[in-house]
């Protein structure tokens, strides 16, 4: 039976983080974590273009077996929420390219697995990632959140995850039965 290996996704138009882990019966290893990033001054189909290829080349590097995204929230700019919808498309594309199943977990059910709760700060996501993951430092923002959403994604492969939808219900960003 192979280790399961999962690649998380951050995505965002100017950067999207990346988190590679593998799932050793209950325990998370990490294998590699960054950033892909996008030029501002290239115009959005070159953009969508770099983090496309870029997701393609960490398929083509760490050959993860599946695949977890965070979904997009609804910001209060809604050019910002169309912009990072594309470049949600752009790894959804990607990840389907290379023939990967795609799980989507909302920052609520990521912070929820991770943290657990669900209106836990970066900083403490961040924090957790490197305990659960035994890391020698805190990667960047964008790196830990898709590594956090990796994490998400392997505890819901296990059952864990699987409560936010399990008729449980959600009351000020906890998971309630």
């Amino acid at each position: 039976m192979s280790v399961p290996r999962i690649l998380g996704i951050d995505p965002g138009l100017r950067v999207t983080g990346f988190g590679v882990i593998e799932l050793h019966g209950k325990q998370l290893v990490y294998v590699a974590s960054g950033c892909i990033k996008s030029n501002d001054k290239q115009g959005l189909p070159e953009r969508i273009k770099t983090l496309f290829a870029g997701i393609s080349e960490v398929i083509a590097t760490y050959q993860p077996s599946q695949a977890a995204v965070e979904k997009v929230f609804v910001n209060v700019n809604p050019q910002s929420t169309l912009l990072l919808g594309q470049a949600r498309g752009a790894a959804l594309s990607a990840l389907v390219h290379a023939d990967l199943p795609v799980a989507e977990y909302t920052a609520l059910q990521v912070k929820q697995a991770v943290v657990g709760h669900g209106k836990a700060a970066k900083e403490q996501v961040q924090d957790m990632v490197v305990r659960l993951l035994s890391l020698p430092g805190a990667p960047t923002a964008d790196a830990a959140d898709a590594l956090a959403c990796a994490i998400c994604h392997a505890h819901g492969g296990q059952g864990l995850g699987a409560l936010a939808t399990a008729g449980y219900r959600i009351r000020g960003g906890r998971l309630i039965g």
